[in-house]
């Protein structure tokens, strides 16, 4: 079969607040088709804009991890990516995250320079950012392009788009409409009324009605087909965004989907996929000196709670864990909060709200739901979660120590000896362990101190004396004393 160009898609990455989002909302008001954006009221997995008379795909996730599980398939979610970096901050740290997962999936990228419009903003520091984290530019002795633009005005925003259908022609990307379709889920929600539902992203072949898309271990029967404004149609090419619902189960954000003609095969592939399957376990396994931090996870997609899980897993403590107990989309509800009641669990709520019974039993029972909608911020707060949750533990420092000579007089509790004095410093109120042949026998207190038949706070240095001390166990010559303080660590 003949293969024809097809449009590029298109993922816009880099650090939180350098305007990815109104990068795209810019995109999308100014260049999605009159009359076509105001239908776009659910939430957008993906889009399609038009520029120079030409389609362009673009990606508008919240996680990565469609992009992690597809690099570990050989696959990549985009063709093109378009690296964000604000002008009046330069490269940030998750800037280089964005990188770094840019040059795992092995795509070429276009930086755009965005806030130009900002009082503030600070082009020549952002270029020079760049460079000295290796990010060569066209024109400073590099062949990366970039464009200057501003979310608020427009300025540039034309301009990057021509470069990004120049990187398109470069990379000569096509595919073969004849085909059956194939691709993979970008997203995934739990529609209250269609049930499992998932967004895909066609990049070969097209879609048909009345066939059956396998993803992983996930099939739906192709009963209708929406674009990305919600509405139907009949088929879909090369590059196009679709919602498809019904499906078996929620398919994995980032598995391969491909078509079957009917309901036998789509269950046989599923379950040939499920074998081959080999994913990570939402339960951790306990480790003797551990400490678990349970958590149970909702969020709005499944492409957050994917993303959520992939973030938690860089958060690691010699002496913590985390553990999710269960994971899922949409409110949190009453059976999350018994979950998270009888585990012990925090709930982590991500872009979604709580019921109202589940509400009512998080108040009776003391049980923590944290809301966020910013997955860096969820991050910080787990941190700080899993390093609360580790025990203090108590830490023996040695004071000083003596030698017992004579126990002059015992009660149940008290004795009354004479000491040698051998280290440091012990004092009225210490707390003490008693040895005999380097045994602990008894611990117990010092209540007084003696020297030259005067009271003292403390003894220091060498010689004998008095001393009268708590303890449940009877003391004799030869054993040693061992005054300790106790510190948490």
């Amino acid at each position: 079969m003949a293969r024809t160009p097809r449009p590029p898609v298109i993922a816009v990455m880099g650090h939180i607040d350098h305007g990815k989002s109104s990068l795209l909302d810019y995109i999308r008001k100014a260049n999605v088709v009159a009359g076509e954006a105001g239908g776009i009221t659910q939430h957008v997995a993906a889009y399609i804009a038009e520029h120079n008379s030409r389609s362009v795909t673009f990606l508008d996730t919240p996680g990565h991890e469609a992009f992690k599980a597809l690099r570990e398939r050989g696959a990549a979610a985009a063709d093109i990516a378009i690296l964000v970096v604000a002008a009046d901050e330069g490269v940030m740290p998750q800037t280089l995250d964005a990188l770094a997962a840019i040059q795992e999936a092995k795509i070429p990228f276009i930086v755009a320079i965005t806030k130009i419009d900002k009082n503030n903003a600070d082009v020549e520091h952002a270029k020079n950012s760049l460079l000295e984290k290796g990010i060569y530019l066209e024109g400073l002795g590099g062949e990366i392009a970039y464009a200057q633009v501003s979310s608020k005005t427009g300025d540039g925003v034309s301009e990057l788009l021509d470069l990004v259908l120049l990187a398109a022609d470069l990379h000569e990307l096509t595919a073969d409409a004849e085909a059956s379709a194939t691709g993979f889920v970008l997203e995934a929600t739990q529609d209250p009324k269609r049930g499992a539902s998932a967004t895909l992203v066609i990049k070969d072949g097209t879609l048909h009605l009345q066939s059956f898309v396998v993803a992983g271990d996930a099939y739906a029967p192709v009963r209708f087909i929406e674009d990305f404004r919600g509405a139907r149609v009949e088929s879909a090419g090369p590059s196009a965004p679709v919602r498809i619902s019904g499906f078996s189960k929620l398919p994995s954000a980032g598995a391969l989907f491909s078509i079957v003609k009917n309901k036998k095969e789509a269950e046989a592939l599923a379950e040939e996929n499920a074998k081959a399957l080999v994913a990570a376990p939402l339960r951790g396994a306990a480790t003797d000196g551990i400490t678990e931090l349970p958590l149970v996870i909702k969020a709005d997609v499944a492409g957050s709670v994917d993303a959520i899980t992939h973030e938690l897993a860089k958060i690691t403590h010699e002496k913590a864990a985390i553990r999710i107990i269960s994971s899922g989309v949409g409110s949190v509800s009453e059976a999350d909060a018994k979950s998270a009641y009888a585990s012990g669990a925090a709930i982590i709520a991500f872009n979604v709200g709580t019921d109202a019974i589940a509400r009512d039993l998080a108040e009776r029972e003391k049980i923590s739901i944290f809301p966020f909608s910013i997955i860096y911020e969820l991050s910080t707060k787990v941190q700080e979660l899993l390093t609360a949750s580790i025990p203090s533990v108590a830490v023996e420092k040695e004071l000083g120590r003596v030698l017992v000579l004579k126990n002059f007089s015992s009660s149940a509790k008290k004795h009354v000896l004479g000491a040698r004095y051998v280290s440091g410093v012990i004092t009225v109120g210490d707390r003490i362990r008693i040895t005999r042949r380097d045994v602990e026998i008894a611990r117990g207190k010092i209540l007084n101190l003696q020297q030259a038949r005067a009271d003292v706070k403390e003894i220091k240095v060498e010689g004998d004396f008095g001393m009268e001390i708590e303890s449940r166990e009877s003391v004799a010559y030869g054993d040693e004393i061992v005054a300790f303080s106790i510190s948490e660590s």
